[in-house]
């Protein structure tokens, strides 16, 4: 069977990673990260594209036949409660801020491709009401039943924590796929030297920052923040050797359990479950964006046979 699954809102790549070579088509607009997801996927037709200018119609003449399932993750910025900036009205974050509306460009494609299976990842405040009542009437008005799947990510084996929510016109069923997640220690043994593969190289931080955080311990943090929601979050948390790392964000920087530094960009990808042989493009802070805002490879591909198994059970 060949199956023909499109990525939209690429980023690069976590998604499309568990689907394999099933992915026959991407969109994705970010000039680095368009480049790291080509040199990932080469067999992949990219679209280079804001989302909003890209026709259904157009990739389907281009694939020559038909879609059967379209996956992706439109930013979640508008939605996380991380974000202090967020708009007050929740359906302001999904109708008035331009990202948040992409999340209608993603309807929008899969209503003009008609997949048989849809997956569109996001954090789980985007399916807060009224937004989950109105995203299953958008989704029914298109020809779609919406099944909202909050699925924690390290109960599948990524060794990091991540809670987002899988809108997808099939129950995600994951029973039976569980895995226990590698601690940070484990996830992290092995790597060699700096430089010895892609990604490795150390991250440059000033000495006041340097004498700052070789004084924490495990666990502590060296930043805190307030959230939309009054919630405080850390950065630059010196990881626990022994557990698994918290949730990765585009902007999260961890330590080192035993070295007083940063991780470097692969190390954390690791802790994403990325594979060693993912390489990652454009500046330093652009890849460490790439490896927080993907969907963990590992988790993708779990959801990716779930999607297969009902594709021929359609």
């Amino acid at each position: 069977m060949d199956i023909r699954v499109v990525d939209v809102f690429a980023g690069c790549g976590g998604f499309s990673l568990g689907f394999g070579k099933t992915v026959k088509a991407a969109i994705e607009n970010h000039p680095h990260i368009v480049k790291t997801y080509m040199r990932n996927f080469p067999w992949v037709s990219v679209f280079p594209e804001d989302a909003k200018r890209v026709c259904g119609r157009f990739i389907l003449d281009i694939l020559g036949g038909e879609v059967d399932i379209v996956i992706g993750g439109p930013p979640c910025e508008p939605f996380t409660s991380m974000n202090k900036r967020r708009k007050m009205d929740p359906l302001d974050r999904l109708l008035s801020d331009p990202q948040g509306r992409l999340v209608m460009e993603f309807i929008r494609l899969v209503e003009e491709l008609k997949p048989k299976i849809f997956i569109m990842e996001n954090v789980h405040e985007l399916v807060e009401e009224p937004l989950g009542s109105l995203l299953k009437r958008f989704f029914a008005r298109i020809g779609y039943e919406a099944h909202f799947n909050f699925i924690e990510a390290h109960r599948y084996g990524v060794p990091s924590k991540r809670y987002r929510v899988f809108i997808s016109n099939i129950v995600l069923d994951l029973s039976g796929m569980e895995e226990r997640p590698k601690n940070v220690e484990e996830t992290l043994s092995g790597l060699g030297g700096f430089g010895e593969i892609p990604n490795h190289v150390p991250v440059k931080i000033g000495r006041i920052k340097l004498r700052r955080i070789s004084r924490l311990k495990w666990g502590e943090a060296l930043y805190t923040f307030r959230g939309a929601s009054g919630k405080v979050y850390r950065n630059w948390v010196r990881l626990h050797p022994k557990h698994i790392a918290p949730t990765i964000h585009g902007r999260s920087r961890f330590i080192h359990p035993y070295e007083d530094r940063l991780l470097t960009v692969r190390e954390q990808a690791r802790l994403m479950s990325f594979p060693d042989n993912h390489i990652f493009l454009g500046g330093i802070n652009t890849q460490f964006d790439q490896v927080g805002e993907a969907v963990p490879p590992l988790l993708a591909a779990k959801i990716a046979k779930v999607a297969f198994k009902m594709l021929n059970e359609l």
